[in-house]
């Protein structure tokens, strides 16, 4: 059976400074994500290749970041999390400087896989929270350093939008690596050492399958809808997938350290509280692909018709909302615990998406609503590493962590591939352009609006973690 080993670490002599820099991290990393979709549709001609390959400039980055998740946890767990986080932040620097360098389609889809990686950061900077922060300060940490999961894109975009439209896009990979680069110094500078680790051997036969089988499902999921979601290729996808992750499931049930713990993950705390961030997930990506292209769309399709950059400045503000959100946030869960914080992003958000059912948009009402469902977003991932944490052991927090961030990333997934297969079912031929339809997005916007729903209901049912003598040190040695 694996041990447990503590290490001596330095106290954060400022801790502000520390959230500070955990959290732009997670901007950082979660800003990699979104940075090509101002030139999304460019890329065939920027770099003379087809569109089918294209695509996989985007998709790479979204399957590594989710199969990175809980690898990078599992090892931060057992060999220090400040120290995977570095790794993860040098791999975010390379596959950027290989991306600027890339002047074809495949040395570019590789720096984009490299790029990905860069996404663990978030959930070892919420373990390195628990860690290492005095309770009293812990909540609204936590809340700042999950939000970085939406806020980096929120606040990316528009900055991506300007650098596209003024200098050569490899400029965007230049400034990326820039970032990295700065946040890799000051994790250097400010970070302490792990504290608390995880003895036992890595499980690589563990990594490897659920890599294998979280591919296989999700390039079923988003790429289904350009090869067709009866296609054999889409079918073998999904299927193998599945399989796989049923074999992994049943070999890491007979390990003694194994990637994932799944007995852990089965508790009902746990388990509930993943498959509301599936919810959740599918209701925050809802919006992220409905209101970019309703603010775009020419006026005479239904639109709004403004630039690429105009409509990021208009989205912009519900990365601002989740910022705002995570002091309150903090507050509110010493008082009330974050199982109601959960229920009412949830909530918020379902509200939300009911009135922009109800509403004619324009452009200052999606302002309003975008905000809101941000405002929602950030009170729900504040709850959920906080509900995570409370219900697994301290040496399991990256672990648990990681893999609750990939239950979000599945349901941004599914809600990539679902509204979108709605919005071009919807769509229209106009001019030799596909045009959705105002009521795809209606039926969009509902989609978002039961997801919210199902979340809240999920969330409803979390049940109170039963403590476990020894799993829980209310504070780590060495903690403020």
């Amino acid at each position: 059976m694996s041990g447990v080993r503590r290490r001596g670490g330095a106290r954060p002599a400022r801790p502000g400074l520390l959230i500070g820099v955990l959290a732009t991290a997670g901007m950082c990393a979660s800003f990699m994500t979104m940075m090509l979709i101002p030139i999304q549709g460019e890329l065939p001609e920027l770099l003379g290749a087809a569109r089918e390959d294209t695509a996989w400039v985007i998709t790479v980055t979204l399957l590594v970041s989710a199969i990175t998740n809980p690898i990078a946890g599992k090892l931060g767990d057992m060999y220090g999390k400040r120290r995977i986080a570095l790794v993860l932040l040098l791999l975010l620097v390379a596959g950027s400087v290989v991306s600027a360098l890339a002047t074809s389609v495949w040395p570019l889809v590789v720096g984009r896989a490299l790029q990905g990686s860069g996404m663990g950061v978030i959930p070892l900077g919420i373990s390195i929270l628990r860690d290492t922060l005095h309770k009293d300060r812990l909540g609204s940490a936590i809340a700042l350093v999950s939000a970085t999961l939406g806020v980096g894109g929120a606040l990316g975009l528009p900055i991506s939008a300007y650098v596209a439209e003024h200098f050569d896009w490899r400029v965007l990979f230049w400034f990326a690596a820039g970032l990295g680069v700065v946040c890799f110094a000051l994790y250097v500078w400010i970070v302490p050492p792990s504290t608390l680790r995880t003895a036992g051997r890595f499980d690589f036969v563990g990594a490897v399958g659920l890599s294998l089988g979280l591919v296989g499902v999700l390039l079923a999921v988003s790429r289904g809808s350009d090869w067709g979601w009866l296609s054999p290729t889409t079918l073998i996808c999904f299927g193998g997938g599945v399989v796989v992750l049923l074999a992994w499931g049943w070999y890491e049930l007979r390990r003694d350290n194994p990637l994932v713990d799944l007995r852990v993950s089965a508790r009902g705390p746990v388990l509930m509280t993943n498959l509301a961030s599936i919810a959740m997930g599918f209701a925050l990506f809802s919006s992220n692909i409905v209101f970019p292209q309703l603010l775009e769309l020419p006026t005479e399709h239904g639109g709004m018709g403004l630039s690429l950059l105009a409509a990021s400045l208009v989205l912009m503000p519900a990365g601002l909302g989740m910022l705002v959100m995570a002091p309150v946030v903090g507050r509110v869960e010493r008082r009330v615990g974050p199982k109601p914080l959960l229920v009412a992003g949830a909530v918020v958000i379902a509200l939300t998406y009911g009135a922009a059912t109800l509403l004619d948009l324009g452009v200052w009402s999606v302002l309003i609503v975008n905000t809101s469902i941000g405002i929602g977003i950030g009170l729900g991932y504040a709850a959920m590493p906080a509900l995570v944490m409370r219900a697994v052991p301290s040496t399991e927090t990256a672990a648990s962590n990681g893999l609750n961030t990939l239950m979000r990333g599945l349901g941004t997934s599914f809600a990539a591939a679902v509204v979108a297969a709605v919005l071009a079912g919807s769509a229209t031929d106009v001019g030799g352009r596909s045009v959705p339809s105002m009521e795809g997005f209606h039926v969009a916007l509902v989609l978002g609006l039961v997801a919210a729903v199902l979340c809240a209901v999920l969330a409803l049912f979390i049940p109170r973690p039963r403590d476990v003598e020894g799993e829980h040190p209310s504070l780590p040695e060495g903690s403020i």
